[in-house]
Parts: C-alpha cells; sequence; structure tokens
C-alpha cells in the first residue's frame, strides 16, 4: 500500500482469489464496510475475465487511494463489529435459548444485529440432543481450542489473541494495513491471528509432512478473516428438511450428490452494488435449485464451488472449482 499513490475510481483487488471462500467472503465484507462508513462513494465491484488471472476490480463514484480504501474499510469493519458480542464461545445453543435470544434480537431496533444472528442459527433447525444446527459456516467447535464465537467476536472487533497479548510490544491488528494487504498484494499467510477455517491453505494434513503441522510458523491473512466475518451476515439462513429431519442452510450454500455442503458463489463482470450482490446470491442456481429452471442473468459467465470436507477432527473448505451453471447442477437438500 502506497500512501502517495494517486487516486482512482478503479483499484483491482489482487489478492482476492477467485476460488477461494475467504477472498469471497471478503469481498461482501469490503463492500458491507464501505458503504456503511462512506455511502458517498457508491462502491461496486465486477470480475475482469479480460485480463488474467481473474480477480476482481473495486470500482468508485470518486477517486481514492489504496490507503483510503484500507482505512475507510478499517473503520467500517469496527463500526459493524459493535454487535459481534456473544454469552459464549460455541454456536451450540439449545433450542430454548435460540428461540429466546432470537425472539429478542428481532424486538430489539438493531438491524445489524438482527442479520447477525439469522445467518448464525434457526430455532426451527435442531440436532436429536436438543441443540440447534448452526450455520453451515461454522467449522470450528472447539477442537483444538478453536472456538467460532469467540473468534467471530474477536476477530473484526480487533481483540488480540491471547498468543499476543504476552508480547512485550503487542501488534496493532486494528491497523488498515491488514486489510490492504489482504485486498492489493498476493497473500502471505504469516499473521499470527486467528481465523474460521475459510481458507483451503488452513487444510494442512500431517501426511507427506517432515514435521507436525500444527506447529507451523505460517499464519492467517488477518484482514481478510476481518472483512469475512463483516461478510458473514449477509448469508442469512433458512430452515430446509433433508432425509425427513431439520437442517440449517445459509446463502450460497446448498448439498451434493454425495450428501457434502457446498459452497456457491458467483463470477460476474459487470460493476454491480452489494444490495445486486446479495439479491444475485439468493439465485436458485446457486441455493440448491436445479440448474434447469435456474439459468443464471447475462454477464454472469461462472460459478465457482467449493466443498466443505471433515479431515480428522476438523473441517475444511476445498478451492473451489470453476465452472458454468449446468457444470454443477445443485439439487435441493
Amino acid at each position: 500500500m502506497t500512501k502517495g499513490a494517486a487516486p482512482k475510481t478503479s483499484h483491482r483487488l489482487v489478492g482476492l482469489e477467485p476460488d477461494n471462500l475467504l477472498a469471497f467472503l471478503a469481498l461482501l465484507g469490503l463492500l458491507r464496510a464501505l458503504d456503511e462508513v462512506r455511502p458517498a462513494w457508491r462502491a461496486r465491484v465486477c470480475w475482469d475475465d479480460g485480463e488474467p488471472p481473474l480477480r476482481p476490480i473495486l470500482v468508485l463514484a470518486a477517486p481514492q487511494t489504496e490507503h483510503d480504501i484500507a482505512v475507510a474499510a478499517a473503520e467500517g469493519v469496527l463500526k459493524l463489529a459493535e454487535c459481534f458480542v456473544f454469552d459464549r464461545n460455541n454456536l451450540d445453543y439449545q433450542q430454548e435459548e435460540a428461540r429466546a435470544l432470537l425472539a429478542e434480537d428481532a424486538a430489539d431496533s438493531n438491524l445489524h444485529r438482527q442479520m447477525l444472528m439469522d445467518a448464525l442459527m434457526s430455532d426451527g433447525a435442531v440436532r436429536d440432543n436438543g441443540r440447534i444446527w448452526p450455520t453451515p459456516f461454522c467449522l470450528v467447535f472447539g477442537q483444538g481450542w478453536q472456538y467460532f464465537l469467540s473468534r467471530l467476536s474477536d476477530v473484526p472487533r480487533g481483540i488480540l489473541p491471547n498468543k499476543l497479548t504476552k508480547r512485550k510490544q503487542p501488534p496493532d491488528i486494528n491497523d488498515p494495513s491488514y486489510i490492504a494487504a489482504s485486498l492489493f498484494t498476493p497473500w502471505q499467510r504469516a499473521d499470527p491471528t486467528d481465523g474460521f477455517r475459510w481458507d483451503p491453505a488452513d487444510d494442512r494434513r500431517y501426511a507427506l509432512r517432515a514435521a507436525d503441522p500444527s506447529g507451523d510458523p505460517a499464519g492467517q491473512q488477518h484482514g481478510a478473516n476481518r472483512l469475512a466475518a463483516i461478510g458473514l451476515p449477509l448469508l442469512p439462513g433458512v430452515t430446509v428438511t433433508r432425509r425427513g429431519k431439520s437442517r440449517f442452510l445459509a446463502r450460497m450454500c446448498s448439498y451434493t450428490k454425495e450428501g457434502e455442503i457446498a459452497f456457491t458463489w458467483p463470477i460476474w463482470t459487470r460493476p454491480a452494488r452489494l444490495a445486486a450482490i446479495v439479491a444475485l446470491l439468493g439465485h436458485p442456481a446457486i441455493n440448491g435449485g436445479k440448474a434447469g429452471g435456474g439459468h443464471m442473468p447475462t454477464g454472469i459467465p461462472y460459478l465457482v464451488q467449493a466443498r466443505r470436507i471433515s479431515v480428522g477432527k476438523f473441517f475444511n473448505v476445498t478451492l473451489g472449482r470453476l465452472g458454468d451453471v449446468n457444470f454443477f447442477n445443485p439439487r435441493h437438500p
């Protein structure tokens, strides 16, 4: 990020690769953060399929520098994250607890909080043990001391992990440079912060490794995780019935023929505002509808689909595969 660079209305987001779920969620979070604090910028995004490699282009109504964008995005993240406060570490509410909490939030005037909770759970989707089914984007449940709600609260609000608080000079993880590095440069994944396992690079297996991968110094792309957390509330869920039992499926999610959870997102080539993108994410071809009845609008040549996989005691996400709607042919759960 060069502070002295000339402002522009168009910025290529080099760091956001099209086949990475974390990158796509970060893109949603970027637009949401900018709309929250800089609505006059009228931020739009399209994918540039004319200049390889495929990357998104951020289009603004007024010229801005990369530094301006990162500063605004960091400000928006902190503002939107004010409601990311929970009474526990894991998304493990009993049905009665979930119902009371959702009713309380519905009665509140905080729309951001309502969006957040609608994306996390429903009191209508309950396991046999009485606990709710969490959003399919919840990939950690306490394994390896990884807690989803704890991270969802701390990461966007810039709260230091315990391992960083012990340093003589703890880093300022709210610094906009973390977001700039995630948007405008290839990812280095060198930040010793927490993530959500939405990055396919989090799938670090023991086989064929010279050392225990759990001790690898490689870390996270912190700015991307902060933005992605803010993007999550844009993906509300619904209760569905699968094999006679209730399940919770969020927007962008469907079941594959093999019974796995698939995450599907579009590649569009015309600049679009966040509201249009969110509406597009509700398209039947993305959310489990049969492809024959769900043709994509003009200007959307591709879909990307990644799978949620189980590796030992952890969930991970695969790299996405690029194809058209007929290639994936998602089906009803």
